[in-house]
C-alpha cells in the first residue's frame, strides 16, 4: 500500500503541474497572437513601400540617354505634382525666381544663384533652363523675355 503523504505530494505536485500548464497554454496563446499581429504589421508596411516607391519613381525626374549621356528630363507641372519632382538645380532656379517677388531676367537670377554674370557664356545654359522650365509649365516666360513663378 502507498503511503497517504506521497500520495498528497504527489497529488499536490499535480495540481501545480496543471496550474502551470494551464499559464503556459494562456502564455503561448498570447505569443501567437503577437505574432499573428506583426505578420500582418510586416504586410501592411510593404504595402506601403511599394506604394511609396512607386509614388516616388512616378515623381522623380526621368533620365534619359542623348548622345551616350545621361540627361535629367524635367516633367511637365501638373496641378498636384510638387516642385521636389524637379532636379535640385532647378529647384533652386524656381526658388530664385519666387523670391524675386516679380518678373526677373536672366541675369537677375544668375547673380541669385552665384554664377558669374559677366560672363554671356556662363548665362546661356541659365536661360536654357528658365526656358525648359517655362516650356513645361513651371515658370511664365513674358514676351520682353523676363519670368515670373506660375500660380
Amino acid at each position: 500500500m502507498v503511503d497517504p503523504e506521497v500520495q498528497e505530494r504527489i497529488a499536490v505536485r499535480r495540481a501545480e503541474l496543471d496550474d502551470l500548464e494551464e499559464q503556459l497554454v494562456k502564455q503561448l496563446a498570447e505569443v501567437r497572437a503577437e505574432r499573428e499581429d506583426l505578420v500582418a504589421a510586416e504586410r501592411v508596411l510593404a504595402r506601403m513601400g511599394e506604394q511609396v516607391a512607386a509614388e516616388r519613381a512616378a515623381t522623380a525626374p526621368a533620365v534619359a540617354q542623348v548622345g551616350g549621356k545621361g540627361v535629367l528630363l524635367i516633367p511637365h507641372r501638373a496641378p498636384e505634382m510638387a516642385e521636389t519632382a524637379l532636379p535640385p538645380e532647378y529647384q533652386r532656379i524656381l526658388a530664385s525666381v519666387r523670391a524675386a517677388g516679380g518678373p526677373v531676367m536672366v541675369r537677375q537670377v544668375g547673380e541669385a544663384l552665384g554664377l558669374d554674370t559677366g560672363v554671356r557664356g556662363k548665362l546661356e545654359p541659365l536661360r536654357g533652363k528658365l526656358t525648359k522650365l517655362a516650356d513645361r509649365g513651371w515658370l511664365h516666360k513674358r514676351p520682353d523675355g523676363r519670368f515670373t513663378v506660375r500660380p
